[in-house]
């Protein structure tokens, strides 16, 4: 598969944790090369574990700002990744959850030896003959919130500023509590200092959701890491 896009989710899942703790990345407003290809095209990606830390919950949003009649592509791979291991720093043992569409309204996905087919469109989705992988797709609401104007003011004044700033051996810049204050307001401030509002509201996206038994994933450990991507279909 040649890889199209990928996106890595920044926070780790504890598998045996009995919180469900969540865990996003998030990618909008892209360039034009990988908007060109929305149905590739990853927005966010989401992680986290049932209540009773039994299951894994993965959604990986992609063409931003869909419209009513956009669909997911059959000439698309969609893979989530997981990486489980014993600890932090320890080996990795990676588990696909690979998803593919037969056509717009059916789709196949796999990992480990769960397999699901079908149409995935209704709300209750469709599970596997064990129930260890069930599956949605379909067109949502944006869940992302951001304020761009404000994020793309602040990127601005913060790299007007870069020149003058002292950095410390991490990378991390010394900024005094003006600054700081400074880059707070713009970054929850809109046009002309309004208040903020969410640029992506009403906008839509295509969800694939995958709701996966843990026992498939922690091959090496407890502890999970998930990255997406997609790619073209051989």
């Amino acid at each position: 598969m040649r890889p199209i896009k990928t996106v890595h989710l920044l926070l780790t899942i504890t598998a045996l944790l009995l919180a469900a703790t969540p865990a996003l990345a998030a990618d909008h407003i892209d360039s034009p090369a990988a908007t060109a290809e929305p149905t590739a095209d990853i927005s966010d990606l989401y992680a986290w574990m049932t209540p009773d830390a039994g299951k894994l919950n993965l959604v990986l949003n992609v063409a931003p700002f869909a419209g009513a009649d956009s669909s997911f592509s059959d000439a698309v791979v969609y893979a989530f990744h997981v990486n489980s291991s014993a600890g932090y720093g320890m080996d990795q043992t990676e588990t696909l959850v690979l998803c593919k569409f037969a056509d717009a309204d059916n789709i196949e996905c796999w990992a480990g030896d769960e397999y699901v087919t079908g149409n995935p469109s209704s709300l209750d989705g469709i599970s596997s003959e064990s129930g260890g992988i069930k599956v949605f797709a379909g067109l949502r609401n944006d869940p992302f919130f951001m304020e761009f104007t404000g994020f793309t003011n602040a990127v601005a004044t913060a790299t007007g500023a870069a020149p003058g700033l002292e950095f410390d051996e991490a990378g991390c810049p010394a900024v005094d509590e003006a600054t700081s204050a400074a880059l707070v307001g713009l970054l929850t401030s809109g046009t002309d200092g309004a208040p903020a509002s969410d640029t992506f509201a009403g906008s839509n996206v295509l969800s694939l959701v995958v709701q996966i038994d843990k026992s498939v994933l922690t091959g090496g450990g407890p502890l999970l890491g998930v990255w997406a991507s997609t790619h073209a279909a051989q």
